[in-house]
């Protein structure tokens, strides 16, 4: 049984996106990685405001496609039951999904499970092993969210 709190904030307008979607496949993975009484919360924004939490959290001063914000490191691992927060830019994501040929459901999912990833530990920028191991959980759990695609690792 799951006792997941999954909540969902779509703060961009010019791209649509489905809550019930992203909520299925968080679950999904979430369900799959054995987190099934946690808690996660999602933004998805545009451009201009990851830019500025990129910068602000990263020091770097340009768009990314996903942040996550683990809440199982350092002064709040012993709260549990709450993994973290995601935020996604939708434009972001669209734009990589076009340059990549693949749809923007598809490139949601791959940001989806990347994000969820380093939530839980994964970091590909860690090592090799580190990012072997973390290439082959995504594109287990791509495959999963995506059974019909031949997408590949983020």
């Amino acid at each position: 049984m799951t006792n997941q709190r999954i909540l969902i904030q779509i703060q961009q307008k010019s791209i649509k996106i489905s809550k019930e979607q992203i909520n299925h496949k968080i679950r999904q993975v979430l369900n799959t990685l054995g987190y099934t009484k946690h808690e996660i919360s999602v933004v998805i924004t545009d451009n201009v405001h990851i830019k500025e939490l990129n910068q602000l959290y990263r020091g770097i001063d340009t768009p990314t496609n996903v942040l996550s914000f683990s809440m199982l490191e350092g002064e709040f691992a012993s709260v549990s039951n709450l993994l973290g927060d995601l935020v996604i830019s939708a434009e972001r994501a669209e734009e990589e999904a076009i340059e990549s040929g693949i749809t923007l459901d598809e490139r949601m999912s791959q940001l989806i499970v990347h994000g969820i990833l380093h939530l839980i530990g994964y970091d590909h920028e860690n090592g090799e092993e580190a990012a072997f191991e973390m290439e082959k959980k995504s594109l287990e759990l791509i495959r999963l969210l995506e059974p019909n695609s031949d997408l590949d690792f983020f």
